[in-house]
């Protein structure tokens, strides 16, 4: 859905642009008109770092489920990236998280909720680490996209709430976005940036 959406340009007032998909395993992209898809181990860090040199803006996104120690496996993938990042001169990191770490009413951690996925425990907790590691260092120009709870297939409306560190519930008490959206609200981040070094997340 977001390559989709990055290669048709998306909504109105969006221009069309090239990007590059860097891929583990670039035979899950296929390749499309303005789509660059390289395939590329992301702990080669000096790879890595050769890749993005020169990018304005690197997008990271990736879990690890498919791994036996996704935890172990996301802390360590992220911390190339970041690596990678901060020796190519990036413009700017934008980081695709997920919602574990936003706060619940109470102040605590939706991570930390005994209602928590337990299966998705390792991607959450290593993200929590990379949140982290972003928070502590001041090379690189970062933001950190944490979505809705609920990511479901759906076309974009363009009308969805943005927070920062709170889980945004609607009317119903649910945190819930389309797929559609989640882009839409990711791409405007990526070229039109309000949350420089900021983690924010977006609901409806």
């Amino acid at each position: 859905m977001l390559l989709q959406k990055i290669n048709k340009g998306g909504y109105p007032g969006r221009p069309k642009a090239s990007w590059w998909v860097d891929s583990v395993n670039a035979a899950l992209c296929q390749a499309q008109a303005g789509l660059t898809v390289v395939g590329l181990d992301i702990n080669d860090t000096p790879a890595l770092t050769r890749l993005l040199s020169g990018k304005a803006i690197v997008i990271s996104a990736f879990s690890g489920h498919a791994q036996p120690d996704v935890k172990g496996y996301y802390i360590q993938a992220f911390s190339s990236v970041l690596k990678a990042a901060t020796a190519a001169n990036a413009g700017r990191l934008l980081v695709v998280g997920g919602a574990a770490t936003l706060l619940l009413a109470d102040g605590s951690r939706l991570l930390d909720s005994p209602e928590f996925p337990p299966e998705y425990r390792g991607s959450a907790e290593g993200a929590a680490e990379a949140l982290r590691m972003l928070q502590q260092q001041s090379a690189v120009s970062w933001s950190f996209l944490s979505p809705a709870f609920d990511i479901f297939p759906g076309a974009k409306t363009g009308r969805f709430r943005l927070g920062l560190d709170n889980l945004l519930t609607d009317s119903d008490g649910n945190s819930r976005i389309s797929n559609g959206d989640y882009a839409v609200a990711l791409l405007n981040e990526a070229e039109q940036p309000q949350h420089q070094n900021k983690r924010f997340t977006a609901a409806y």
